[in-house]
């Protein structure tokens, strides 16, 4: 087994243990489809969704939830926290690349993310006979797209906060303006135009609008797609950033990696 198979069979462990984390990443979105499921009449077209099936929409609301909590939640804050306890600097002067740690560690959340997108198109398929995403390619590649650009982000600011206290800070400065802008909170259909078009240029919500364009058979805007991408590009690359309490220079050459695969 090479010492990724080892740091990512380490990582899953780790994530497992995470009752809470598991429960947002896996519990959330089920339970958020399943309560919504069963509003009367909530499994028809809503016009006020442009026409998508209600259950449909609140399961691309729940893939948005898991993108947004573990790509600006979850890796500012552990990314740090290995940081700060100096976990990547001691790394740096085994045979194993503090890279390798960072790469399984996404490797790790990004399966996770994958595995809770399966789990909410299996639920809302079996309980409630939604149908399954009518552009599965365009639906992976909007998937995959919104994982890098968020997790990207993350690492970002990660790479910005001195402490790890001060990543999950940033994460949630983050994920507050992401989540509201992108359509999570109420539909981008009700919001005015000068909001649904600074929510295209956030990355949660051209991975929304993707999702849901996606779901229904219509190929997401390109913009859409290039907006995601350019968040996963040079957010990702490594960069010098803020050093913290026992950073070492090996330690901040393997912070960052390069996780890549609607209004």
């Amino acid at each position: 087994m090479s010492g990724f198979s080892k740091l990512a069979l380490v990582e899953t462990k780790l994530f497992l243990r995470e009752k809470v984390a598991t429960l947002a990443v896996f519990g959330l979105p089920v339970a958020l489809v399943i309560g919504f499921g069963l509003i009367p009449g909530f499994g028809q077209p809503q016009t006020s969704l442009s026409d998508q099936i209600g259950t449909e929409y609140i399961a691309a609301i729940g893939v948005a939830i898991v993108l947004a909590t573990l790509g600006l939640n979850g890796v500012p804050m552990v990314i740090a926290q290995y940081r700060e306890r100096g976990i990547l600097r001691r790394l740096g002067v085994t045979p194993v690349r503090p890279l390798t740690l960072l790469a399984a560690k996404l490797a790790v959340w990004a399966a996770s993310a994958i595995l809770s997108v399966a789990l909410v198109i299996a639920v809302v398929r079996i309980a409630f006979h939604v149908p399954v995403p009518a552009a599965p390619g365009w639906f992976a590649l909007s998937v995959l797209l919104g994982i890098g650009s968020l997790f990207a982000l993350g690492m970002l600011a990660a790479a910005a906060a001195p402490t790890a206290r001060s990543a999950a800070g940033l994460g949630w400065v983050l994920f507050f303006p992401n989540m509201f802008l992108a359509g999570v909170y109420f539909p981008s259909e009700v919001m005015s135009p000068t909001m649904r078009q600074l929510g295209n240029f956030t990355p949660l919500g051209s991975a929304l609008h993707a999702v849901r364009d996606s779901w229904m058979g219509l190929d997401p805007r390109p913009e859409y797609l290039g907006i995601m991408a350019a968040y996963a590009g040079p957010s990702s690359s490594p960069r010098p950033g803020r050093r913290g309490r026992g950073t070492s220079g090996s330690e901040w050459r393997g912070r960052s990696t390069t996780l890549s695969p609607r209004a």
